[in-house]
C-alpha cells in the first residue's frame, strides 16, 4: 500500500514538472530563428521596388494578443504556433509580383515551418483561435486577393508578418520569465 502512495506521488511529481513547458527547443532556439526571419523580413523591404502606399484594411488583432497573455504557457505556445502557421500560409500564396527573391521566401517558409514543428512537439493539444484564423484569412482575401497579389499587396503582408513576428517573440519572452 505504502508502495502504491509513494509511486503516485512520484509519478505526480514527475508529470508536474513536465507540465510547465520544459521546451528545450522553445528554450535554446526559437529566439535565434525568430531574428533570421526578421532578418529575412527586412531583406526583402530591400529588395522591395518602390511601390505606393496602401492602407491596410484588415485590424491588427492586438486584443487577441492581450487575451493570450494572460493565459497558460501552453495556450500562449499553441497561438505561437499557430501565428507561425498562419504566415506560412500566406507566404505559400502566389508571390511572383513582388520582387523578393524566391530564395529569400524559401527561407522564410523553411524556418518558419521549422519553428511551428518544433513547437508543435512542445504543445499537448493544438487549440487553434478561430478569430486568428479569420484574421489571417482576411490578409488573404482582402489585402492579397482583391489588389492581385500585387507588390503592394506583398508589402502589406510582410509588414504585418514583421509585426507578428515581434508579438510572437514577446509572448515567447514572457514564457522565460513566467517559469
Amino acid at each position: 500500500m505504502m508502495n502504491r502512495i509513494l509511486f503516485a506521488c512520484l509519478f505526480l511529481a514527475l508529470s508536474t514538472d513536465s507540465s510547465s513547458l520544459s521546451c528545450r527547443w522553445m528554450d535554446h532556439k526559437f529566439r535565434q530563428h525568430n531574428e533570421e526571419t526578421l532578418n529575412l523580413i527586412d531583406t526583402m523591404a530591400k529588395n522591395s521596388t518602390n511601390t505606393t502606399e496602401v492602407e491596410v484594411t484588415v485590424a491588427f488583432p492586438n486584443h487577441l494578443y492581450h487575451q493570450v497573455s494572460k493565459s497558460s504557457a501552453e495556450d500562449k505556445l499553441a497561438f505561437i504556433v499557430q501565428i507561425l502557421e498562419e504566415v506560412a500560409a500566406l507566404f505559400e500564396e502566389d508571390h511572383s509580383s513582388a520582387s523578393w527573391e524566391d530564395s529569400t521566401v524559401r527561407n522564410l517558409l523553411n524556418i518558419v515551418n521549422k519553428q511551428a514543428e518544433e513547437l508543435h512537439s512542445c504543445v499537448s493539444s493544438l487549440s487553434k483561435t478561430t478569430k486568428l484564423h479569420m484574421y489571417f484569412k482576411r490578409l488573404s482575401h482582402h489585402i492579397l486577393k482583391e489588389m492581385g497579389h500585387s507588390a503592394e499587396a506583398w508589402e502589406v503582408i510582410r509588414k504585418e508578418t514583421k509585426a507578428h513576428l515581434m508579438r510572437a517573440e514577446q509572448l515567447a519572452s514572457s514564457l522565460h520569465t513566467a517559469q
